[in-house]
């Protein structure tokens, strides 16, 4: 067996780097570093002699860089990947945040961060934590339960298998998600005799199981018995590459279709069985059909709480729940009838099953209906007197790019108007991260989507909220030529929020920066802050102003920041379903009293288990 003498970074880099797509690339494409005392001497060593073959980026933010290179996954439909690394302690804890976004997105990235010396000499070492009843635990340990697969590296010889373990974790369609390698920063210096063998290079397929026979028959005969079927589209759809598939099965069997957030850009907006975004931020026409449908046919979709209204929008009595999915977990959610497998093979094995067979198909004034309100909630306001809502700066953003756009959302109360009244003009170009909404994803996002897809706009929308949780990535986009533009809603706190305590009877309390506790009153110069981090950047006061410098960033070469001043209170009222936020029981608050009266109500129209 003939062997190469190696670090155990030094051949941690190169099989990484010799990992590959079945289209010929590299499945992770590099990876995003920011150096310490844990991992500068052994890692760092090992990338830099790597070089272009495997290249690394330098983030302002371990969070930052992490969720960057998630949306890199995502924007790729997890045919690609990234690697991120920091050191121990802080650097480490930075990234969990990331880590659980990937875990509940099912996205893959593979985590390095650097561990306490295994030899244990130094103990306790900088940064390390120290846990008085377990000589094991470290910092890294945060990592277990927002990881797919977690190893801890003490041996060089141990990534002969750690490193296929975790290869395997983000390429397994089912159980895709984090991998997390804790490397010793004394194991990653050490030399081994390693296989030349384990450095050659390896084709990761894209498993696409098939549905099992009898499960697939009574998934057909609950199609064709259904009246009203509906379905619910998924992120599976678009991993799986099945929106052409989704598309052909709909127009085949005349099933109108609702997307979640992590669908939404799967079929063409105005194609006529595409009833909109579903659930709480919902368009009138496929809630008004999920509301009757006897039929729920989930593809690819894990049924969240936005997506189902807290399990309260389907209220046809007779109601059954087809979930396809290639994972058994989510395929069996809520007694659902199982239909595990690939969403492509699965719609196209389905589709032979039934025929001919139509359903009827929707009433075709519903989508007239809501995109009526989706033009008149998105038109420019006729004055200039008032602040300008959400809605009204998304169609101003709209209005100013094509097509080839990919729109970045993740928190506060913008991933609800998007998801209800954005038009994406082609497959993947509407990214919101909804599955965690984690505040601050939004700019390292959108680098990370434009480093997907270097030829497409990204354009980001975030609130003034989001914008101060993270915001460093946006000079790393000017640091690196990735070009994003950012529009900025300035509403002056937390807005969403503040909306939703007082709908439960609250007062506005902590939410607004001009509620909460403050002797000096905020006064952030968004603008001057972005040019401060080299991007172009400028103000604007109208909706026709925004719309004019759209059209500046948009022949800008470099990130460009617009920010508008907005109204923190309307939001789009057309649509929409109940959301379960628990109001309290007691209060000395009149509002919150009422405000008990109406949620109990409302949990009656709930289902929690059929």
């Amino acid at each position: 067996m003939n062997t190469i003498r190696l670090t155990a970074a030094q051949a941690m880099v190169r099989y990484l780097s010799s990992q590959m797509t079945e289209d010929g690339e590299r499945f992770l494409e590099g990876c995003w570093a920011i150096f310490g005392h844990g991992n500068v001497a052994g890692l760092g060593e090992a990338l830099q002699g790597a070089g272009d073959s495997f290249p690394t980026w330098r983030g302002h933010n371990e969070q930052g860089m992490a969720h960057a290179a998630i949306a890199y996954a995502k924007a790729n439909n997890r045919k690609r990947a990234m690697v991120v690394t920091s050191s121990i302690g802080p650097g480490a804890l930075n990234m969990v945040t990331a880590a659980a976004l990937a875990h509940v997105n099912r996205l893959p990235v593979l985590f390095v961060p650097g561990d306490v010396f295994a030899n244990r000499g130094p103990d306790p070492v900088l940064q390390q934590i120290e846990d008085f009843n377990d000589g094991t635990i470290s910092a890294n340990d945060c990592f277990k339960p927002v990881s797919k697969y977690f190893d801890r590296i003490t041996r060089p010889e141990q990534l002969l298998t750690a490193l296929p373990r975790a290869m395997a974790a983000m390429t397994d369609p089912a159980d895709c998600g984090p991998a997390t390698l804790a490397f010793c920063q004394d194991v990653q210096a050490e030399a081994f005799d390693w296989p030349e063998a384990f450095f050659a290079p390896k084709v990761w397929s894209q498993r696409r199981p098939r549905p099992d026979l009898e499960e697939l028959a009574a998934a057909v005969a609950a199609i064709k018995s259904a009246k009203s079927p509906m379905i619910i589209a998924g992120g599976g759809v678009l991993y799986s590459g099945a929106a052409q598939t989704l598309l052909e099965f709909a127009e085949k069997h005349q099933i109108p279709v609702g997307e979640t957030q992590a669908a939404k850009s799967c079929m063409a907006w105005d194609h006529p069985l595409n009833l909109g975004s579903i659930g709480v931020t919902g368009s009138s026409a496929a809630n008004a059909v999920a509301e009757q449908a006897d039929l729920v046919i989930g593809i690819g979709t894990r049924l969240q709480d936005f997506t189902t209204g807290s399990w309260a929008l389907f209220q046809n009595p007779d109601r059954r729940i087809l979930s396809l999915n290639i994972a058994s977990y989510d395929s069996g959610k809520h007694n659902a009838l199982s239909l595990t497998c690939d969403a492509r093979v699965g719609l196209e094995e389905l589709s032979l099953g039934l025929d001919d067979h139509c359903a009827m198909a929707p009433d075709a004034t519903l989508k007239d209906t809501w995109l009526r309100a989706v033009d008149a909630g998105t038109a420019a306001p006729t004055g200039n007197d008032t602040l300008p809502s959400d809605a009204q700066v998304v169609g101003a953003v709209q209005r100013g790019v094509d097509d080839d756009t990919i729109v970045v959302c993740a928190a506060g109360g913008l991933p609800g108007e998007l998801h209800k009244l954005w038009k994406p003009g082609k497959p993947n170009g509407y990214h919101v991260e909804y599955g965690f909404s984690c505040m601050g994803y939004e700019i390292a996002g959108a680098l990370g989507v434009k480093m997907a897809h270097p030829t497409r706009e990204v354009v980001v929308m975030v609130g003034d909220g989001s914008y101060m949780m993270m915001n460093s990535e946006l000079a790393t986009s000017v640091m690196m030529g990735q070009k994003i533009i950012t529009v900025l809603l300035d509403n002056r706190g937390y807005g969403c929020i503040n909306r939703l305590q007082i709908g439960c009877g609250g007062e506005s309390f902590n939410n607004l920066l001009d509620t909460a506790h403050h002797v000096t009153p905020s006064a952030i110069d968004f603008a001057a802050h972005a040019s401060s981090m080299g991007a172009a950047s400028e103000k604007v006061g109208s909706i026709a102003a925004l719309e004019d410098a759209m059209q500046r960033a948009r022949a800008s070469d470099r990130s460009y920041v617009i920010v508008i001043d907005t109204d923190p209170m309307p939001t789009t009222q057309e649509g929409g379903s109940w959301w379960d936020v628990a109001v309290p029981e007691v209060s000395t608050r009149p509002q919150v009293n009422a405000a008990y009266e109406t949620y109990k109500a409302q949990l009656k129209s709930q289902r929690k288990s059929d």
